[in-house]
């Protein structure tokens, strides 16, 4: 057990809750446009299509469904949630955040409101800030991760056009009547030398807009997605070790292993590399793609969907982002 977490109140998921968006699309669409050969993205990626959102449909109004259906999955009152954390690369405006009128949207009237971005990763670091804000606080925290990534992938780039799509997902936090439950393990790394592998060049405050900027540098770039693939598979496996090893568990311990969406082979590898059983694996990517921070918990809500949460379960996550940020998180059900 981490030492952290000792002595401090535990936590438990009340309710889970994803969205995807109606427009389905499938790789022939992609392949067609960017002169690919049939089969070309499934092999590569393991992905068979994705979502985009609608015309007008913003990020919060995605966010929303998700987290409606995981505040009602978790049948407390909207008053008690004390703090919603909204995961998302894609806000709805760059000024004002967009978690703030999430939680009105919602109807939660007294909970504190912010966005966290941290790309892919970002779900897990939310779901650990919003852990610890239940063990001390011992109030509910509603974690929600979102993105519309169809409006910033370039659509003349294979290497993220064919990746990328639209959904959201979204847990409840509560605090446990038992100890061992929570974020047992946790691990969050960052390695800015990498910092320029995924990238939109331009919007921020270094290349402002202007005039001058042209279209696509307001658009995603992967320039070497080989390093990326590299780069992703070892994080992911060293945080996901390390996690482990705080929370006391072992590979034939985990019963579900909820890895970021990114690419099939580099979630193979993981698993593979950690020795954790094929039947540990939770994917959602070849009907829904890569939503960056919302896949995993828009995977977990699915597997929760099929199979409610067990007493006992430990669940593995873990991602790499842009930045390069990354972590892994174990957590226990009580």
């Amino acid at each position: 057990m981490n030492l952290a977490l000792k002595g401090l109140r535990a936590t438990q998921i009340a309710g889970t809750g994803r969205y995807a968006p109606a427009r389905r699309v499938e790789n022939a669409e992609l392949e067609a446009r960017l002169g690919l050969e049939p089969g070309w993205i499934a092999r590569r990626t393991g992905i068979i299509a994705r979502r985009y959102a609608a015309d007008g449909e913003a990020l919060t109004d995605i966010a929303l469904h998700a987290g409606e259906q995981a505040l009602q999955a978790a049948g407390i009152d909207r008053a008690d949630v004390a703090l919603t954390l909204l995961a998302t690369s894609t806000p709805d405006h760059l000024l004002p955040p967009s978690g703030p009128l999430l939680a009105h949207r919602l109807g939660l009237s007294r909970s504190g409101a912010v966005d966290l971005a941290g790309a892919c990763a970002g779900f897990l670091y939310a779901l650990s800030l919003g852990d610890s804000f239940v063990r001390t606080q011992g109030r509910p925290v509603l974690v929600v991760a979102a993105n519309i990534l169809s409006r910033r992938t370039n659509p003349k780039d294979r290497s993220s056009a064919v990746l990328f799509a639209d959904a959201a997902g979204a847990v409840v936090l509560v605090p446990a009547g038992q100890p061992g439950a929570g974020v047992l393990g946790v691990d969050l790394v960052s390695d800015g030398a990498f910092y320029d592998l995924i990238r939109i060049p331009a919007g921020g405050s270094r290349v402002p807009f202007s005039p001058d900027v042209s279209p696509e540098s307001l658009l995603m770039e992967m320039p070497d997605g080989k390093a990326v693939f590299a780069k992703a598979v070892e994080m992911m496996t060293g945080c996901s070790r390390i996690a482990m090893e705080q929370a006391g568990v072992t590979a034939g311990e985990i019963t579900r292993f909820v890895p970021h969406q990114a690419n099939t082979r580099i979630f193979e590898l993981v698993r593979r590399g950690l020795d954790l059983p094929e039947r540990t694996l939770v994917s959602s990517i070849e009907e829904f793609g890569n939503s960056s921070a919302a896949t995993i918990p828009f995977s977990l809500a699915a597997s929760v969907e099929r199979s409610p949460l067990k007493s006992g379960e430990k669940i593995l996550m873990t991602a790499v982002g842009a930045g390069l940020t990354a972590g892994a998180v174990v957590f226990g059900v009580p």
